[in-house]
């Protein structure tokens, strides 16, 4: 009989679930940084111009013998630091429900990628390769802690109140992410004033974030306790071991559906996010400091629409939330589709509106999931689950890159990631969530 399901605490266990719920939000505060400073800020723009510099005549750069446009490299060290992850997640994942030993692996992760975040201050002159390979290990790694991480939320949470605590732990991130951005921008921006070059106040940044990554992960690492589970389950490759997971969920029908709902609207979540400086600077005609303002806009708000749809959930409940807010998602688009160009004020509302409804509709997709993981096998179900946020985002590019070549309009593109948002709406309002939760072997809250 597999174990480790949540019960409501006694008086005197609340005090310890609290303070342990109080570590868990510091490790999205923890790693945020890395997510927002680096990926989503300096280190694609950086990293090309290293492989620039070391690029051939023709603008190849040659890692292992193999020609790659130097403005290619970013990008293909991103997808294979996806891959890396999709071997390491499910395996990872196993073993942490295996053994009920979440704490050490979860350490390993976080200090496997702060350690080569901070390694990126090495990162000048022609050093390509030792970029990409510092990005493929931080951002694989980054991938198995957060899987790590959002699987102890069944474990700290009674079922009433994981929509609000999710919510806040994207809070804390968002929060965190806004903060240290706001450091970096100074620093970048004043470096002059500082004695430092560009490349240097760049250098910095990155190796700030990992330096801080490290240093808040020591909280929930104190905080947070390994819960042991009789789970018996023999280790098996990560891609062998990600079959047996997803064969496993065919036992639950209504989890596997809501997961496929998640899969499609969250891949044009990371679109949006993904391609919406691109959009910016290439349609629009806006220059990258309106960019970074929007950046930290979207930041900002992104804690208070966190916040705010968690209380809304709590009335709503989650599933009339989330699909709320892909309604809210799908105008935004539209909206931006007649943006006009050279016009940062209207660009801001744009980010505005993404901010509000981003960390909201991730945290409460996330808590929401969390009740239809059959007890025991926390871990391994969100190494699925975090494949989907991280791993199989590919359609939206694909289909934004595939509307802009056959159409020559990023409007198009950008136009045309409101079926992402439609079909997941659709598949989600189809999933019966309260049946799921009682067919995964989990208490049914009042309010879900």
């Amino acid at each position: 009989m597999e174990t480790d399901t949540v019960r409501t605490p006694a008086a005197g266990e609340s005090a310890d679930l609290r303070r342990e719920q109080h570590g868990w939000y510091v490790y999205d505060w923890a790693c945020s940084v890395y997510s927002t400073s680096v990926l989503t800020v300096f280190l694609g723009p950086y990293l090309t111009s290293v492989a620039e510099r070391a690029a051939d005549p023709g603008g190849y750069v040659h890692p292992l013998g193999v020609p790659v446009r130097a403005g290619s490299f970013f990008a293909y060290s991103v997808s294979l630091s996806v891959i890396l992850a999709v071997v390491l997640m499910p395996l990872v994942g196993s073993a942490a429900d295996r053994t009920g030993r979440k704490k050490p692996l979860l350490a390993v992760a976080a200090y496997t990628g702060a350690a080569a975040t901070t390694g990126m201050f090495f990162l000048d002159g022609d050093r390509y390769l030792l970029g990409g390979v510092l990005l493929i290990v931080a951002n694989a790694a980054q991938s198995v802690g957060m899987m790590l991480y959002n699987s102890y939320l069944p474990q700290i949470a009674p079922p009433e109140e994981r929509d609000a605590i999710s919510s806040r732990g994207w809070a804390f991130g968002y929060a965190a992410g806004s903060s240290v951005l706001v450091g970096n921008l100074v620093l970048y921006s004043a470096h002059g004033s500082f004695g430092l070059s560009q490349t240097e106040a760049v250098r910095i940044c990155l190796a700030a974030a990992g330096l801080w990554w490290g240093a808040f992960t020591l909280v929930p690492l104190r905080r947070l306790r390994d819960r042991h589970t009789r789970v018996e389950r023999a280790t098996a490759p990560g891609l062998r071991q990600l079959a047996a997971t997803v064969r496993d969920m065919r036992r639950h029908p209504l989890t596997l559906a809501f997961l496929l709902a998640y899969l499609i609207y969250n891949d044009g979540i990371q679109t949006v996010i993904s391609q919406a400086s691109v959009y910016g600077s290439q349609e629009l005609g806006l220059g990258q400091s309106t960019l970074i303002v929007a950046v930290l806009l979207v930041q900002v708000l992104a804690v208070a629409g966190a916040l705010a749809m968690g209380r809304l959930a709590r009335t709503y409940g989650a599933q009339r939330t989330i699909l709320g807010s892909l309604v809210a998602w799908t105008v935004t688009l539209a909206a931006g589709y007649f943006l006009p160009a050279k016009a940062p004020v209207f660009f801001f509302v744009l980010a505005g509106g993404i901010g509000l409804v981003l960390g909201g509709s991730q945290a409460l997709s996330r808590s929401l999931f969390s009740h239809l993981v059959p007890p025991g096998k926390e871990a391994e179900y969100f190494s699925a689950y975090e494949l989907s946020d991280r791993g199989m985002s590919w359609l939206g590019p694909l289909l934004f890159g595939v509307t802009y070549q056959l159409t020559g309009s990023y409007r198009s593109a950008i136009i045309s990631l409101v079926a992402f948002f439609v079909i997941g709406f659709v598949l989600l309002a189809r999933v019966p969530v309260r049946r799921a939760i009682a067919e995964a072997g989990n208490p049914v809250p009042k309010s879900i």
